[in-house]
């Protein structure tokens, strides 16, 4: 996967020089600034000053935490160097979700592994409290020896899933054609670090080793660009006016989806857009994705 992730690097650099409009770039800042634990405070480490947090998993418990504000629209990114070693059973997220029974969603799932397998990212949408819309991929390259950023773009327009700025899935608005969208309901970011062994490896028939606890995730970057809004808000109100909201993040460009195309075809190992078992009629956003 080296030479691939080289090349993926390459290919970014070319298109940063190439195309107006780049991403931009996430500013790093300490986790109290953005963020706070939720639960099992003492399995939260912090170094430099809150610069970088670990998270910890042991038989007891996982923890996570979540921002402090709420957001409705935003470019969200973390630096994650996931579990090393034998994570069978193990679930690292990072994701946005609202605060109703009818909830929206927007998810990075790592799902651990045993030793020398390689990771499994999962992304899915919900929305109105409905999900189903599940992605898996492979990585190019190895999570656990380094920082790598996982962010999320969400305008009115689509929301898109990028690893080290490469999309890996597009998710548009396509409420003309009857499929809802996460539009009108502020979320917050959350991250946890959690046993997952009924599903997460091989469907759960690999179950956490216990005995290579604890299990440690670690975190940097903190970014959030985000109009914040409280949880009753059902509009943006500097939309327009901020850089993710602009007429050139209405789509990605043609390089953009040049790269997605590469991740599909080399990394894919599920799209439910292509299950004809659990979706006999192909879902009505996935041709407007690109992803038929």
């Amino acid at each position: 996967m080296g030479n691939d992730y080289l090349w993926a690097v390459c290919i970014g650099m070319l298109i940063m020089v190439a195309n107006g409009a780049p991403l931009r770039k996430p500013v790093d800042v300490a986790f109290g600034r953005n963020y706070m634990p939720t639960w099992a405070f003492d399995h939260i480490k912090y170094f430099n000053g809150g610069s970088q947090i670990q998270l910890s998993l042991d038989k007891s418990t996982g923890t996570g935490f979540q921002s402090k504000g709420s957001y409705l629209f935003g470019h969200f990114s973390m630096h994650i160097k996931m579990v090393a070693g034998d994570s069978a059973g193990t679930v690292t997220a990072f994701y946005l979700s609202s605060q109703n029974s009818e909830h929206d969603e927007i998810d990075f799932e790592f799902l651990g592994n045993r030793s020398g397998q390689p990771y499994i990212l999962q992304t899915n949408v919900y929305t109105g409290g409905k999900g189903d819309k599940e992605q898996r991929i492979y990585l190019w390259f190895d999570p656990t020896q380094d920082f790598h950023t996982y962010s999320v773009l969400w305008n009115l327009y689509q929301i898109v899933f990028l690893v080290d700025d490469v999309p890996i899935r597009v998710f548009k608005n396509s409420k003309d054609l009857g499929v809802k969208f996460p539009f009108n309901q502020p979320m917050k970011i959350y991250s946890s670090l959690w046993n997952a062994d009924d599903w997460a490896t091989r469907g759960g028939l690999e179950k956490t080793d216990w005995s290579k606890a604890p299990f440690t995730a670690s975190y940097k970057g903190f970014h959030i660009d985000g109009c914040e809004a409280s949880v009753e808000a059902k509009f943006c109100n500097t939309q327009g006016r901020r850089w993710w909201d602009q007429k050139e993040f209405q789509d990605l460009d043609a390089s953009q989806w040049s790269r997605l195309r590469w991740v599909r075809s080399k990394y894919t190992i599920y799209n439910y857009c292509a299950d004809r078992v659990r979706y006999p009629v192909v879902p009505a956003e996935c041709k407007r994705d690109r992803d038929i």
